[in-house]
C-alpha cells in the first residue's frame, strides 16, 4: 500500500512540477528554466544529504555500470521535454502521454531485462492494457 501511495504521490507533483515548470519557462527561457529546476533540486539533495546521513559521496565511483550516472543528464532533458509538451498540449494530455510512454518503455524494460532489472515473462493482458490507455487517450482527446 505504501508503494501505491508514494505513485501517486509522485504523478501528482510531476504535472504539478510540470505546470510550474511550463510557466517559469514563458516567463524565462528553457534552458534557464531548466537550469534552475536541476540547481534547485540539487540544493534540495545536499540538504537532504546534510540532514538524513552523510553517506560518502565517494561511492559514486565505484558505482557498477557508469551509464547509470546519467539520471542527472537524462532528468534534464525530462524537465525540458515535459515543458515543451504541456505547452503545446496542456497539462492533462501531456499527462497522459507522458504516462502512457513511461508505461511502454517500463514494460519493454522489463521484458528485455535491460539495465539490470529482472526479465519478465510477456504477458498479454499487459499489452492490452496498453492498447486500453492509448484508447482512453484517443476518447479523452476526441472532440
Amino acid at each position: 500500500m505504501w508503494g501505491v501511495c508514494i505513485a501517486l504521490l509522485s504523478g501528482a507533483l510531476m504535472s504539478i512540477q510540470g505546470v510550474f515548470n511550463t510557466e517559469v519557462t514563458k516567463q524565462t527561457s528553457l534552458w534557464v528554466s531548466t537550469g534552475w529546476v536541476q540547481f534547485s533540486a540539487f540544493l534540495v539533495c545536499i540538504a537532504a544529504w546534510l540532514f538524513t546521513g552523510r553517506e560518502r559521496i565517494g561511492e559514486l565511483a565505484m558505482v557498477n555500470h557508469r551509464y547509470l550516472l546519467l539520471g542527472g543528464v537524462i532528468g534534464a532533458f525530462i524537465t525540458v521535454t515535459v515543458v515543451q509538451s504541456m505547452a503545446a498540449l496542456g497539462p492533462a494530455r501531456s499527462a497522459m502521454l507522458i504516462v502512457v510512454a513511461q508505461l511502454a518503455v517500463a514494460y519493454l524494460i522489463e521484458l528485455l531485462g535491460l539495465f539490470g532489472v529482472e526479465k519478465a515473462s510477456f504477458e498479454w493482458r499487459k499489452l492490452i492494457g496498453m492498447a486500453m490507455a492509448v484508447a482512453g487517450i484517443v476518447i479523452f482527446k476526441w472532440e
